[in-house]
């Protein structure tokens, strides 16, 4: 039996929330989705709040995942310690709180989410993101298992799938906020996009205001970032799951304007 399974690229700030709560559920009815993760550490901008995590979830997020603005806002602590669908890179400290991998039961499969960050050019103090992988598949039973790669580096991102390739369902890139045109299905059936995009202002640096961000690189004082305004997109990938063997057979990106 196949099951579409959404993956949504980085929400940033509020512009990107009222687009996902807008269109996030006619979507999944439009591609009958089973199963949707949704990443959402630039809620804030940077970091995300109890308020807005659950906005997220309510907009019809199964799971919410994190990257290096994890703790941009430090009250989210509690709540990952508290909710199973918000999860952080589970390759973390164990001191951090919170967890990075949730099995979920739909009834008739079971799907396990894993939440990752990389190291090349974006958290060194991280622990090897490949032998956390290894660990976190030997733990509990699943029939899809869905990786979200918050990294930096094409490479390492690449590198990760072809390390996981036949091991699990998907694997996709988040944090650079740009999409890839290099969906695929990878050849032991792992499902695998570099990068989702975003879900904030289409005119914008990353989601953030043009010219603040281009003051920034002149050198100047931007101060604090503020989402850009106008209308937005809502990026990310379909992937088509097959109950019989776990894998994928195809990925299909998503634009929603």
């Amino acid at each position: 039996m196949e099951y579409h399974i959404l993956a949504v690229g980085d929400v940033v700030g509020e512009p990107g929330l009222k687009h996902l709560e807008k269109n996030l559920r006619p979507l999944k009815k439009l591609k009958n989705i089973a199963f949707t993760v949704v990443n959402g550490e630039n809620a804030s901008g940077v970091g995300v709040t109890e308020e807005q995590a659950w906005r997220i979830y309510d907009a019809g997020a199964d799971a919410v995942t994190l990257g290096n603005h994890t703790f941009g806002k430090m009250q989210i602590k509690t709540m990952l310690e508290d909710t199973p669908w918000l999860l952080r890179p589970a390759n973390y400290s164990g001191r951090a709180p919170g967890h990075g991998c949730g099995i979920f039961d739909l009834g008739t499969v079971r799907v396990r989410v894993v939440n990752l960050i990389g190291r090349c050019g974006l958290d060194w103090k991280a622990a090897d993101p490949f032998t956390t992988a290894d660990r976190l598949l030997k733990e509990g039973e699943a029939d899809f298992t869905l990786v979200d790669f918050h990294a930096e580096a094409t490479s390492e991102k690449l590198a990760l799938s072809y390390y996981l390739d036949g091991r699990v369902s998907a694997l996709w890139g988040t944090h650079t906020h740009v999409p890839t045109a290099d969906e695929r299905v990878c050849p032991k059936g792992t499902g695998y996009l570099t990068d989702l995009g975003m879900t904030g202002p289409i005119e914008s640096v990353l989601g953030i205001e043009p010219r603040q961000s281009v003051e920034s690189f002149l050198g100047g004082l931007p101060g604090r970032y503020r989402p850009a305004e106008g209308p937005c997109k809502l990026q990310g990938a379909v992937f088509t799951l097959d109950s019989a063997t776990g894998l994928c057979t195809a990925v299909e990106r998503i634009d929603i304007r």
